[in-house]
């Protein structure tokens, strides 16, 4: 017996396999400074936690309507309309576990066998696997770093076929940092209203943007916001990744069949974790204090972090949005430490990790094989001390 073809065509993580290798030096003693956290390093904020107990001792450990109870529902709608000028019904929100459960409902919903998605690249790592997992075939177009790896609209019409049913739009970008202006989204929009495809709307970084205001590609027009699933979640804004609440919105028959695979599924998501989310949403005061001195604690971050790379020398995207930097590591290939040939990402992070303590995560499965992803979810100090010993590493490379 065998394991499914669609089993087999899913890639590995190297994301997963150098933050497993960090996490063992460090229970083995090694002081590891680690860049490759995916997640903000604050705690979810009391006033969260205060909700989650409030709710374990009120009894609320119950089974909830499949797509989430209608508290969080009805907050999940004001703050799209709050927000982002998106006006929403609570049956057109889908709750689920974490935002890559609701991409993954999200194309198990619009897709079937052989449809193209079209994935700018650089590409979150899970896109294309979600893709193929749900039977669809990954459409990858390379992006311009002079355009900051943003996709153009010439870009995006050169890869829509009459197999295309979706296009995957992540704003801000991870691993990129970049983010779309309201005019470059309408832009885009003039092209997917053209062709009437799909928008995936990956908007799980929309709280963390330094230099822009966020723009939903939903609120483009009416028809953008048919076509288009909106996807977000509590993960990055609340600091709250291990609970595991996600969202969806869409048209109201999308939105149907997606809690309908969700109730056959998972059903529905974890209780406390939906009261809480909601107590999230609804305390303005608590919430909006958090957010801004999150954000502004990655914004400094981000400034120092850019200023120790460009007095080291190298090239980098400069983000603005999300907590990621991706730096170029082309001067570096072909180039030996301690005799051992640089020729990959890959075999310069794993060198870091080995030689310099420092764990950084290379780029081969975000679609950018010339880079390394740094993140500034790390302290200052930390910041500090791993970009020394980078530095330090790097000068001992012939």
């Amino acid at each position: 017996m065998d394991i499914s073809i669609r089993a087999k065509q899913i890639s590995p993580s190297l994301t997963l396999e150098i933050t497993a290798r960090a996490k063992k030096m460090r229970s083995d003693g090694i002081k590891v400074v680690s860049f490759a956290a995916g997640e903000p390093d604050f705690n979810t904020p009391d006033y969260i936690l205060e909700a989650g107990h409030k709710a374990l001792q009120s009894g609320y450990t119950k089974y909830t309507p499949a797509a989430g109870i209608p508290e969080l529902r009805n907050a999940i709608c004001e703050k799209l309309k709050n927000d982002n000028a998106l006006e929403y019904t609570p049956s057109q929100i889908v709750v689920s576990n974490g935002g890559k459960h609701s991409l993954f409902n999200a194309f198990l919903t619009v897709l079937e066998p052989g449809d193209e998605v079209v994935i700018p690249s650089p590409y979150w790592l899970s896109y294309p696997e979600l893709v193929k997992m749900c039977g669809g075939v990954p459409k990858f177009v390379e992006t311009k770093a002079e355009n900051n790896f943003k996709i153009t609209p010439e870009e995006l019409e050169a890869a829509i076929t009459d197999k295309t049913k979706a296009f995957i739009l992540n704003n801000p970008n991870n691993p990129t940092g970049a983010v779309y202006t309201r005019r470059e989204l309408n832009a885009l929009a003039a092209v997917i209203e053209k062709y009437e495809i799909f928008v995936i709307s990956d908007e799980i970084y929309e709280k963390l943007n330094y230099e822009h205001r966020h723009h939903s590609i939903a609120a483009c027009s009416d028809m953008l916001k048919d076509l288009t699933i909106v996807v977000n979640g509590m993960s990055k804004t609340y600091s709250m990744t291990g609970w595991r609440v996600g969202y969806a919105a869409a048209s109201e028959k999308i939105a149907s069949a997606m809690a309908s695979i969700q109730s056959h599924s998972t059903s529905n998501v974890n209780a406390v974790a939906q009261y809480a989310s909601y107590v999230a949403l609804s305390d303005k005061l608590h919430g909006d204090a958090f957010l801004e001195d999150m954000r502004a604690t990655f914004d400094a971050r981000r400034a120092l972090m850019m200023l120790r790379l460009s007095r080291m020398g190298l090239s980098y995207i400069e983000p603005k949005g999300a907590f990621y930097i991706m730096v170029c590591i082309k001067p570096f290939e072909g180039k030996k430490f301690e005799g051992v040939a640089i020729r990959s990402a890959y075999d310069l992070a794993s060198s870091l990790l080995e030689h310099a303590q420092v764990a950084v995560i290379p780029c081969e499965s975000f679609g950018a094989p010339d880079y390394i992803r740094l993140s500034y979810a790390a302290s200052e100090k930390d910041i500090e001390r791993g970009l020394d010993a980078m530095k330090n590493y790097f000068e001992q490379l012939k």
